[in-house]
């Protein structure tokens, strides 16, 4: 016994020893009441400070593990509610088995089944893969980061450790607030609640707007954003897809849709950089949209996905501010594809009496989203970082949105190429070339990228489509990359 502890350097020595012996009582190869070996010779068979033993066996006893006998040394303390062995119970009696797979329902199956980061591509060390769309590390400004958190804990630090506030906390409320009425937006009537990131904020939103008596109905561009699809789905909605032009949805193909007759909850849209196609709605569809919504009925969520990413062109006010004073528009917005998506912020912008609900529903789910992050956000905003920052990101993710670019006309050129702006660019390709083919001989060679087929709402569509991320990609690997690409399109195309 005690011949196989091992320390890991990453942390205190005491904890380590503290908790291997620990692990031993739990497990049953220390008994209660046997006498644990003195510290001198604990510190002998360890290979550690006899005073590290000591402080070790203290904590034992602090936590109920150990007790002391003076003059006699340290002892095991008899367990409690603690396996001794695999398959039994402290007690003898047999260990509580469930079958976790037939107890799950349909959510659980269809969360797992639609869940592409696990059923996702898998790209090994070394090879080029152009399936994220996150940002580009290297670029986070670290020193204005620390400087912002140090400046906010020096303010109300233990605040911040406490609970917050569902709702979210305050300051980044009204920063956030003023920073939407300069996008153009008419604030009257309005409120916003903080989450978790653009996908809490999505969910909580269809939570309350799914109906009860029946299924739910949607509108969205298609192809969409998965995770969008994905969550419409777990919520039970019927999705209804409208295909995109170059200069976004379809109003024709939308109109058709809505003059059947049809009810439909609601409408899911991103007017900028939208994801999967990277095509930004011009300010006369976005008029045109908003026209068709309020005469027939439909809410709308608006994904603010990218907004910030223009490389070129005025800015676009968002749907919200095409609507005015109408409260029809429900607005998610976060900063994770542009700042820090490890600050799982992001914010919902609607009607007063909406955000009411959703604030409830926030506060049994989740309680708070974590007011340190809030803060640490808060500060760097309010520190004047952000639009130095996005200046940097904007410059450094042009130039490699041009390289994409060109390197797609160079080795692609029967591609069409759709993206305006953001960190990704779709690519729809000859009819007679599957992109689901494609990715497998190109993973062969050491090269991925994301089937754009995943984005569209019925099986089969879009499969002759890919989505090219290159936020994080090294210049000489996205030219090589999609040489690669090229390449085996065209052995496929050759072979058919």
């Amino acid at each position: 016994m005690f011949q196989d502890f091992k320390l890991n350097g990453d942390r205190p020595v005491v904890i380590q020893v503290k908790e291997y012996i620990q692990r031993l009582i739990i497990k049953g190869a220390l008994q209660a009441d046997q006498k644990l070996p003195s510290t001198r010779e604990m510190s002998g068979l360890l290979k550690v400070s006899r005073n590290t033993v000591i402080a070790a066996y203290e904590s034992l006893e602090d936590d109920g593990f150990a007790y002391a006998i003076p003059g006699k040394g340290s002892y095991v303390a008899a367990m409690s509610g603690h396996s001794a062995a695999e398959g039994s119970s402290l007690d003898g009696s047999a260990s509580l088995q469930i079958d976790w797979k037939a107890r799950m329902n349909r959510y659980a199956i269809s969360a797992v089944e639609l869940d592409i980061m696990k059923q996702g591509i898998r790209g090994s060390k070394g090879i080029i893969s152009f399936t994220s769309i996150a940002p580009d590390e290297h670029l986070f400004d670290l020193g204005d980061v620390r400087r912002a958190f140090m400046d906010r804990m020096a303010i109300e630090g233990q605040v911040l450790l406490n609970y917050g506030y569902a709702k979210g906390y305050k300051p980044l409320i009204e920063y956030l607030m003023r920073y939407m009425e300069n996008k153009g937006v008419d604030l009257s009537g309005k409120d916003m609640l903080i989450t978790s990131g653009f996908t809490e904020g999505f969910d909580i939103a269809l939570s309350a707007l799914r109906p009860e008596s029946r299924s739910g109905a949607a509108i969205c561009e298609n192809p969409t954003h998965h995770t969008a699809l994905k969550n419409l789905k777990l919520q039970g909605f019927q999705i209804n897809g409208i295909p995109m032009e170059r200069d976004g949805i379809s109003t024709e193909k939308l109109e058709q849709v809505l003059k059947q007759g049809l009810t439909f909850d609601l409408a899911y849209l991103t007017p900028s950089y939208h994801n999967p196609t990277g095509i930004v709605m011009s300010p006369e569809k976005r008029s045109a949209v908003m026209k068709l919504m309020t005469q027939y009925g439909v809410p709308v969520i608006e994904d603010g996905f990218n907004e910030e990413l223009r490389y070129s062109g005025a800015h676009i006010a968002p749907l919200i501010a095409t609507a005015g004073q109408g409260n029809g528009v429900i607005y998610i917005g976060s900063f994770s594809k542009v700042l820090f998506p490890g600050l799982r912020v992001g914010w919902v912008l609607a009607d007063r009496a909406l955000i009411g609900h959703l604030e409830s529903i926030k506060r049994a789910r989740s309680i708070h989203t974590s007011t340190i992050d809030q803060s640490i956000l808060y500060q760097y905003l309010l520190n004047g970082n952000f639009d130095k920052y996005v200046k940097k990101a904007r410059t450094e993710y042009k130039r490699k949105y041009e390289l994409t670019k060109a390197c797609c006309e160079a080795y692609l050129p029967d591609a069409e190429l759709t993206g305006d702006g953001g960190l990704h660019l779709f690519l729809t390709l000859p009819k007679d070339v599957n992109t689901r083919e494609l990715l497998a001989a190109c993973t062969e060679q050491g090269v991925i990228f994301t089937p754009g087929d995943r984005f569209f709402i019925q099986d089969g569509e879009g499969m002759n489509t890919l989505r090219l991320g290159f936020s994080r990609v090294a210049d000489e690997h996205i030219e090589q990359g999609i040489r690669v690409i090229g390449e085996q399109a065209i052995k496929l195309i050759n072979a058919k």
